[in-house]
């Protein structure tokens, strides 16, 4: 089996698990839990929760503790894109060639969808305590998911991004823009499972550095594809950030430059997975597929 059948096989598990814990559709309340659920089953690579649950495996995690985070981190990239995709961020209409929430459920629904998506994520979380009451990983687990996703993660990342929606950023802050909004959720991703196997705190460090230099490589490729993809691959429209006039890392430095950064860091991420005395090689080979995607 290659890389990429095996990263679609676990990809069908995860999704069975991320199924398990969405909300019923049900209640007054249903249309939002409508909105919600559409929003997380449009599709997606399900990035997150594979890092997770493979970096878990990789420090001897065995238990299914880590599945309500599993879930959880996905719900909270997909509220970040629900709202990413709003009239006043960037106004898209597909994304992963389908509409996007807003475009099917109205605005105001797609505020309230990716509201309910946060709040549902950590509900979800805390589900973990129920599998293992005495585990106090779980609480580091916790910290590291909401700091991440928060206003020293990924909200201050998507903030200082609309606040340079005027002026075209520096190196440094576009590179700060990148770890933040991007990074953040890929380093949530793989030390809340390094930390729920009872990895030590500087192994936590480490994968922290690997996910840095992942979401970095992951970013600046998205970038090179907003340019060289097409909408029928992506399954978005290409070149949204030249129309929304965005400075990028290629249009900073160029496509050639750019190519040449994804191959530094990818070297970067894959070295620091190397010095771990622990291994897991299809979290190497997934580190790398993802890098060089394609879509």
């Amino acid at each position: 089996m290659d890389t990429a059948q095996e990263i679609a096989r676990k990809a069908e598990q995860i999704e069975t698990v991320i199924k398990k814990y969405l909300p019923r559709e049900e209640g007054t309340q249903k249309l939002v839990i409508e909105a919600m659920n559409y929003s997380v089953l449009a599709g997606g690579k399900r990035l997150r929760p594979m890092l997770m649950q493979e970096t878990y495996r990789l420090f001897g995690g065995k238990s299914q503790v880590v599945e309500p985070f599993m879930a959880a981190i996905e719900m909270v990239h997909t509220y970040s894109l629900v709202h990413d995709d709003l009239p006043a961020m960037d106004n898209d209409e597909y994304r992963r060639g389908k509409k996007t929430t807003h475009a099917v459920y109205g605005e105001a629904f797609g505020i309230l969808a990716g509201d309910g998506l946060l709040n549902y994520a950590f509900e979800t979380a805390l589900a973990a305590f129920e599998i293992e009451p005495e585990n106090r990983n779980i609480i580091r687990a916790l910290r590291v998911l909401a700091g991440k996703a928060g206003i020293y993660g990924m909200i201050g990342g998507q903030t200082v991004d609309i606040a340079c929606s005027e002026t075209a950023p520096e190196e440094e802050t576009l590179l700060f823009i990148y770890r933040l909004k991007t990074g953040a959720l890929l380093e949530a991703a793989m030390v809340v499972g390094a930390a729920l196997a009872g990895a030590t705190r500087n192994e936590q460090k480490q994968v922290e550095q690997v996910a840095r230099d992942l979401g970095m490589a992951f970013q600046i490729q998205d970038d090179i594809l907003d340019v060289t993809g097409s909408q029928e691959v992506l399954g978005k429209p290409i070149g949204s950030d030249e129309k929304n006039q965005k400075t990028t890392y290629v249009t900073l430095f160029g496509l050639e430059k750019a190519k040449e950064e994804v191959k530094t860091l990818s070297e970067q991420a894959v070295s620091g997975l190397d010095g771990l005395v622990v291994k897991n090689e299809f979290l190497v080979r997934l580190m790398r597929y993802l890098i060089h995607r394609e879509k």
